[in-house]
């Protein structure tokens, strides 16, 4: 069975979390899918590629398991994010865009096994790595790693702007984390930004972030469009866009590593 989370420890006071980049589908489950479900349109494309080795010294705790299998940026209790709006459950039963991805759906007995299976083993790391990196530097700064396509209509109006920071409406970090990130994001030439705007952070932002505690979260979900070919298949990593959103993306982490010492003490 393939694991389901590879680890990188780093010492400095970031871990990345990456709930969203795997692609495996145990066999048995991928039986159930229909063929729109096999696609995996819904994966964060390249993610762990567009954040390796942006800053050195940082923690990665990655999903290898795809979203559709369970979800491990959502409540296990299936509680939604956003009550009232369009969004995807915990163990998907549609797409971003609303259609079906199951010809067998999953049962309460399935959703439970996946949850022991898959996200609890995924979270056990996660929250291991921040007490690791919080004992050591007395705070803790996780930033969830996402990116979505552009238009979802099923999801949200309009275009999507290319940074968008969810902190929960200021809840789930310091001040200064949010006001830093949006400071980067906002100066950076040709993209478009907001904070706490359709996405303001999923559950494992708003589950880790306790300030309180000196354990700061962060989530930024990237459009697409901002580092791939295209917002199709075959996903393609685009070199040139990448190289210029990291860029950005390794000012903020540094700017967030700076940071983290001033962060100790203040709860």
């Amino acid at each position: 069975m393939t694991n389901p989370v590879e680890i990188k420890r780093g010492d400095g006071p970031i871990v990345l979390g990456l709930p969203h980049t795997g692609t495996h589908v145990p066999d048995d489950i991928a039986a159930k899918l229909n063929d729109r479900g096999r696609a995996l349109a819904d994966t964060d494309w390249h993610i762990h590629t567009l954040y390796d080795g942006l800053i050195d010294n940082v923690t990665t705790v990655r999903a290898t398991f795809h979203r559709y299998v369970i979800d491990a940026n959502r409540d296990p209790e299936g509680v939604s994010l956003y009550p009232g709006q369009n969004t995807t459950t915990l163990v998907p039963l549609t797409d971003f865009d609303g259609e079906n991805i199951w010809d067998i759906a999953p049962t309460e007995a399935d959703i439970a096994a996946r949850a022991a299976n898959f996200h609890a083993p995924y979270h056990a790391a996660l929250a291991a790595e921040l007490e690791r990196v919080r004992a050591k530097h007395g705070v803790a700064i996780l930033y969830d790693c996402h990116s979505i396509r552009s238009n979802i209509p099923f999801l949200f109006e309009g275009t999507l702007p290319d940074f968008n920071i969810g902190t929960n409406l200021g809840t789930t970090c310091d001040p200064a984390i949010e006001e830093a990130t949006r400071k980067i994001c906002a100066n950076a030439d040709g993209y478009t930004s907001v904070v706490n705007g359709r996405f303001k952070g999923g559950w494992t932002t708003r589950h880790y972030g306790r300030p309180d505690i000196n354990q700061h979260a962060i989530q930024m979900e990237l459009a697409q469009s901002t580092y791939l070919s295209a917002e199709e298949a075959p996903w393609a990593y685009d070199q040139s866009r990448a190289a210029k959103l990291r860029t950005h993306l390794t000012d903020i982490l540094k700017t967030l590593a700076d940071l983290a010492p001033s962060l100790r003490g203040k709860s």
